[in-house]
């Protein structure tokens, strides 16, 4: 049964797809939240943006994670490509933004950190020839903004604000000293797809210009200070490194408090009724930064 409050997104992706001679044959809801994720055809999902109140609005970020995603598939990248039988886009019907992608069929196993390090190094090899213009550091500057919106207002008391306010702004102070390069921008293990073939990395969305430790400190934040898992976070740094990679640790630190802060600064846009798992790692991360002083 499909939920009444999503009919006319799904109504505007299925009409955005016949205008391109393509006929959905089901309606299969993979995700539910700010972005509708749904399977129409048997090789075919659409993202569409349902969330029409949020910070991010319009189709500027929408474009750029198309032209990433496009750049990384033509060179062979791990990744999920945009559907060749529809024009990448990003299109707009009904008031929704949307794209159409590659369905693939996830299985149940943990990616193997080795794996996640090597994949990583691909990505961003390809990513270094990126012909487009990123925002650089654009995470750091969006959270930096977010922090006066009445949501995140409403949700962090004025001392907590100003602390993650001062870590972003040191951060982005540091890692503007460092080379720059197209990153993924929200490197995390939610953004992993195993399928039996490998690895592969989805939704870049967030992709900015900047030092690969960025990347680097997403993907391992949770195993160095949320799970307990430093040989994990080791593994990919290695797997990364003896796949050509570097990791300067003067960039990785600041990347780690970086990720924290901007992380806690979308809580209340993300999560806006969190359940006691999350406001337990919200209650860890801010622990994290409050000790670093």
């Amino acid at each position: 049964m499909i939920p009444p409050r999503l009919a006319l997104p799904l109504r505007a992706a299925v009409e955005t797809l016949r205008q391109h001679g393509l006929e959905p044959d089901r309606c299969e809801i993979l995700q539910d939240g700010h972005t509708l994720v749904v399977r129409l055809a048997a090789d075919l999902v659409a993202r569409i943006v349902t969330d029409r109140e949020g910070p991010r609005q319009g189709t500027e970020w929408f474009a750029r994670e198309n032209a990433v995603a496009r750049h990384l598939a033509l060179h062979g990248a791990p990744v999920i490509p945009l559907h060749p039988q529809v024009p990448p886009g990003p299109h707009e019907h009904l008031g929704y933004t949307m794209s159409f992608w590659v369905f693939v069929t996830e299985v149940e196993t943990e990616p193997d950190p080795a794996e996640i390090g090597t994949t990583l190094h691909r990505c961003h090899e390809i990513l270094a020839t990126f012909p487009g213009e990123l925002p650089r550091l654009k995470i750091l500057h969006e959270s930096i903004a977010l922090l006066e919106t009445p949501t995140v207002v409403a949700a962090f008391d004025e001392p907590t604000r100003r602390m993650l306010r001062r870590h972003l702004e040191e951060t982005a102070g540091i890692l503007g000293t460092f080379p720059k390069q197209a990153l993924h921008g929200d490197a995390h293990y939610g953004n992993l797809m195993q399928i039996t073939t490998g690895l592969l990395w989805t939704d870049w969305e967030d992709a900015f210009s900047g030092p690969v430790e960025w990347d680097l400190a997403s993907i391992t934040w949770n195993a160095l200070h949320l799970d307990n898992e430093p040989a994990k976070a080791a593994a990919i740094l290695d797997a990364y490194r003896g796949a050509g990679g570097s990791c300067d640790e003067a960039a990785f630190q600041p990347s780690l408090i970086g990720r924290a802060a901007s992380m806690v600064s979308w809580y209340p846009v993300l999560y806006p009724d969190p359940g006691p798992e999350r406001l337990e790692k919200l209650a860890r991360r801010l622990r994290w930064l409050g000790e670093l002083g």
